[in-house]
């Protein structure tokens, strides 16, 4: 059986890439320290706020969508 991590999978493959560019964005305005690659050096604090600022930014642009303001 292999392993597969829930986080390494992606419903879009595709996307992978402007998510990664995203995640490098989100972590800068937020100021988490976060690198390409390795970064067990972050506490869970630091790389759960990057992950639910994402989250935030996501869902703001869904709503502005579908209330047609862009």
């Amino acid at each position: 059986m292999t392993s597969n991590k829930s986080g390494s999978r992606m419903t879009v493959p595709q996307a992978k890439e402007a998510m990664d560019r995203f995640k490098m964005e989100v972590a800068s305005e937020i100021g988490v320290p976060l690198k390409q690659g390795y970064n067990g050096d972050l506490t869970s604090a630091q790389n759960g706020s990057v992950g639910g600022e994402m989250v935030r930014q996501m869902i703001k642009k869904q709503e502005e969508a579908m209330a047609g303001n862009k």
